[in-house]
């Protein structure tokens, strides 16, 4: 007696998805928070959009300029290893473009911190926002936010300041601009300067480094004792140097912060614009929504973060991921997302490279490095395509039909510890193999460590006995080595 169900059940094909893990394989019952709205007054995103394209026209222009005239196998536009414009590309572009060299650097500067330029190495190319730029408004303000963010680097800061003064600085700023943005008008430079040197101090106070220079003294040298005995007067040390004014690093910042066109400074005030204002409250929002989450994402470790972040819808996620990212330097971030995702959970895996999105191309380093790991290769070659500017639907092209497997097993490991079991039925149609037969013979020979776990799990759930059965002996023989 035969099944009526035939033991070669074709498998329905469906589109590809990129990174089949983390979001879709989770329960997702949580209750939606709902979209907090900007202050009133803000302008429309869509405005919002209009004035960021207009206060970086100069930007895209000249990084459109280097996509046509220094596209690939027409030269390069740097020659320091540094990205820097070369005299040559900036003396060319400025006579293409009626502009002086001068302008022509600035703008090249400003594009690249906006994302329109991306650095690779040594070399330098279009981004991805330049691309979409006349057509996704998202994409033009996450370049603005960029060029935001990057506000320290936008002017060169005073020469005759110590780095650790500018540094006390450009931490006390966030906190200078959300005074600003409540404050919904002009502000007075006196009084941010002394917002200033209270948030300085408690930076410093912080730290420990507390000014003695105030502290109380005996009446006489050497009077004051130990259990009243007289002691001889100790030896006058130096006085430690004044802390530096902070009136000019207070103008340099606030120069800055105009220069990429987040306030308007002059007559002893300082206004945020309305993107200024906007991208303020982005930020807030974003701090808030990590620090109300149940784990406190904000504070956690990666591994602690991805998995507070495992049951929130895709938009939540990335929200979290960007708190998380902006409370501490890019660099240890990427480094602490690529360690988690080297774990054993595979759910880990996947949430990381998400986050990994989030930060685009100064993660890309890091990224690329990992290629030679075989648990990460296929992620990271998906990463790298999106990147590059491969649709998300496409992307999936840039793996070999072993690594796609690969993926396929780690994704439905991340099923199986966190999803449910029709989760873990409706995976097998995304994958690349037209048959069951096909699937579990490339699975056996891909070699997951995960591969018995998963088809044993995969038999449990699938309601077909008869594939399900020849899903077990395949589990068996992985287990058996045969």
């Amino acid at each position: 007696m035969t099944s009526r169900i035939p033991r070669d059940s074709r498998l329905r094909l469906v589109g590809p998805r990129p990174l089949a893990a983390a979001p879709a394989v989770i329960d997702q019952r949580r209750p939606r928070r709902p979209a907090p709205r900007p202050p009133q007054g803000t302008p429309a995103r869509s405005e919002l959009a209009g004035m960021a394209r207009s206060g970086l026209a100069g930007a895209a222009r000249v990084a459109r300029w280097a996509d046509t005239a220094l596209g690939p196998g027409r030269g390069s536009p740097t020659d320091d290893g540094k990205a820097t414009l070369s005299d040559a590309s900036a003396e060319r572009a400025a006579a293409d473009l009626g502009l002086t060299p001068a302008q022509v650097r600035a703008d090249w500067d400003t594009a690249r911190l906006a994302g329109l330029v991306e650095v690779h190495g040594g070399s330098a190319r279009p981004g991805w926002r330049l691309r979409a730029w006349n057509r996704d408004d998202s994409a033009v303000l996450r370049g603005w936010v960029a060029l935001f963010d990057a506000w320290s680097l936008a002017v060169p800061e005073p020469a005759d300041q110590e780095p650790a003064a500018v540094a006390e600085v450009v931490s006390a700023m966030p906190q200078v601009l959300s005074f600003l943005q409540l404050s919904a008008g002009p502000v007075p430079v006196s009084q941010l300067l002394d917002l200033l040197q209270q948030r300085v101090t408690e930076l410093r106070t912080a730290r420990c480094e507390i000014d003695y220079a105030d502290r109380g003294e005996p009446d006489e040298p050497g009077a004051a004792g130990v259990h009243g005995l007289r002691l001889a007067p100790a030896a006058a040390e130096p006085p430690a140097p004044a802390p530096a004014p902070l009136e000019p690093l207070l103008d340099w910042s606030l120069r800055a912060l105009a220069s990429v066109g987040a306030l308007t400074y002059g007559a002893g005030q300082a206004t945020l614009t309305a993107l200024g204002s906007w991208a303020v409250w982005v930020k807030l929002e974003q701090i808030c929504v990590a620090a109300q989450s149940p784990a406190g994402n904000i504070e956690q470790g990666a591994e602690d973060m991805l998995r507070g972040c495992a049951q929130l819808r895709p938009n939540a996620a990335r929200a979290e991921y960007r708190a998380w990212l902006a409370a501490r330097p890019v660099g240890s971030a990427v480094t602490e997302l690529i360690g988690a995702a080297r774990g054993e959970d595979a759910l880990l895996r996947g949430l990381a490279f998400e986050a990994l999105r989030v930060v685009g191309a100064p993660a890309e380093p890091e990224v690329r490095a990992v290629l030679d790991d075989p648990t990460l290769r296929p992620y990271a070659l998906l990463w790298l395509a999106e990147h590059d500017g491969a649709d998300p639907e496409d992307a999936h092209e840039v793996l070999t039909r072993e690594e796609a497997t690969w993926l396929w097993v780690d994704t439905a490991a991340a099923v199986a510890d966190h999803g449910e079991a029709p989760l873990l039925v409706r995976h097998l149609e995304s994958a690349v193999q037209p048959t069951v037969p096909a699937l579990l013979k490339e699975v056996r020979a891909v070699g997951h460590p995960r591969t018995v776990q998963v088809l044993v799990a995969l038999a449990a759930a699938h309601p077909d006995p008869a594939l399900a059965k020849a899903v077990r002996r395949a589990a068996f023989q992985v287990h058996t080595g045969g």
